[in-house]
């Protein structure tokens, strides 16, 4: 079993230092590839945890476990009324982690300062089209220039580097590929493209239409130079970069299904309503907020932590690295709306 000193670490001698931190399963946006147009049943207030547990589980993965970098997602992080005061106090932390915001970036425009004067350090932003009808095709909303407005606001608060996630779906967006990397570059964002993965709420993810990571470097090998990133040392990092045209500008593709890094994994997940997530795709989740509601120290939360950690399977939550592609793989009950990206 592992112990304080190690970590929260696997069977495989994985260790997790990566917390993504879910503050709620709501979103203003309904995207085609993760929930329903009518939206979903979300989680009961009271079943949330609040701002200052949120703050004491981050502390206690930080101080007591090695966790080095927070990411907070939803859903839709920014509809989560305390969030600034929630990354104000992480970065209060000792020692301090690294925190970011992984977000669909309509709230931006009003909170990036504000984000950024309490600590947060950069932002990832969901960007999938550049065209308004398709951007209302796959949303459900029309909400476009809100998404470009707050861009501009990260970039302008110094939330740096401003970071791009697409999805491109098979006769839907994926023709613009390569305009999405033109229209990054010229604005100085990274642009990263994300395999479309199963996910979503309605269990309907098609791997035919899921556009590979082979397809993507070749529709933007029809208007750019890629070159694999000199000398990077991947680790844990999901995202494979190549030199846009000799460098230095550089474009990420994460190839989820085609070329699992389940192997590098240092990712463990905390949901909104408190529960951790060894695996993006486990079946089970081990429950802190009842830990935590019960008087639970934060030693015995630790405890509890490394446990379900020290349990995590080999790849997206089957006994085997192949991942998505074993044949023993199912896709989880929850969604990622409630998961957290």
């Amino acid at each position: 079993m592992a112990t304080a000193e190690n970590g929260l670490l696997d069977t495989f001698g994985r260790r997790a230092v990566d917390l993504r931190v879910s503050l709620t399963d709501r979103c203003n946006l309904r995207c085609t590839y993760c929930m329903p147009e009518e939206g979903l049943q979300w989680l009961g207030k009271d079943t949330l945890l609040s701002d200052e547990e949120i703050v004491r589980l981050v502390r206690i993965a930080v101080n007591d476990l090695g966790v080095r970098e927070v990411r907070f997602t939803g859903g839709e992080p920014l509809l989560r009324p305390g969030v600034v005061g929630i990354v104000a106090a992480c970065a209060q932390l000792t020692p301090r982690p690294e925190l970011s915001l992984t977000t669909n970036g309509i709230g931006l425009a009003r909170t990036a300062a504000a984000l950024s004067e309490a600590g947060l350090d950069r932002v990832n932003v969901s960007v999938d089209t550049l065209d308004p009808e398709t951007f209302h095709t796959l949303t459900r909303r029309n909400r476009l220039d809100d998404v470009q407005a707050g861009l501009a606001a990260a970039d302008a608060a110094g939330l740096r580097p401003v970071k791009l996630n697409a999805v491109l779906m098979r006769g839907v967006n994926d023709h613009e590929a390569a305009d999405l990397l033109e229209w990054s570059l010229e604005r100085g964002y990274e642009l990263r493209f994300i395999e479309q993965m199963p996910l979503d709420a309605q269990h309907g993810w098609d791997r035919s239409s899921m556009i590979t990571a082979e397809e993507i470097l070749e529709r933007l090998s029809a208007r750019f130079t890629l070159t694999p990133e000199p000398d990077a040392r991947r680790g844990a990092a999901p995202a494979e970069r190549w030199l846009v045209d000799g460098g230095p500008a550089k474009v990420g593709v994460i190839a989820s299904v085609t070329r699992p890094f389940c192997r590098a994994c240092d990712r463990t997940r905390l949901t909104a309503d408190g529960q951790v997530r060894n695996c993006l795709f486990a079946t089970g989740e081990t429950d802190l907020r009842g830990a935590l509601r019960g008087g639970g120290s934060d030693a015995e939360i630790a405890e509890l932590w490394r446990k379900a950690m020290w349990g995590k399977k080999a790849g997206a939550g089957v006994d085997a690295p192949a991942g998505i592609d074993a044949p023993t793989f199912h896709q989880p009950d929850r969604p990622m709306s409630a998961i957290g990206g």
